[in-house]
């Protein structure tokens, strides 16, 4: 659960780097919570509203992180928007989110060396 409440904490920084599980971390607890929330609202609510609003509020930490990882990898976070090419894109985007730290790079030190 650490991972995903730093990724609250750090909401409006796309500086910096984030590791590959301090990602996927974060995304596993937000599918989690997600469908936790989706299901309540099947079968208590009859509306997405409790999904959607989890989904408006982590919209800026999930792109946050996902530049942060994307500096670990030593791509900017312009490259989020490659997920714009239908299919394609997707693909790409996630090979590089599932990449192995790039080491020293130009937007500060290995994170998993220190």
């Amino acid at each position: 659960m650490e991972y995903f409440t730093d990724a609250f904490k750090k909401y409006a920084d796309f500086s910096g780097r984030a590791t590959r599980t301090q990602y996927w971390m974060f995304i596993l607890i937000y599918m989690i919570i997600y469908i936790v929330l989706a299901v309540i609202d099947a079968f208590v609510l009859g509306m997405p509203a409790l999904s959607g609003v989890l989904s408006l509020v982590a919209i800026i930490p999930s792109l946050s992180i996902a530049a942060r990882r994307l500096h670990d990898t030593g791509r900017s976070g312009w490259w989020l928007l490659i997920s714009l090419l239908p299919l394609i894109g997707i693909i790409v985007l996630l090979v590089f989110l599932v990449m192995d730290s790039d080491g020293d790079n130009n937007y500060g030190a290995n994170p998993k060396a220190a």
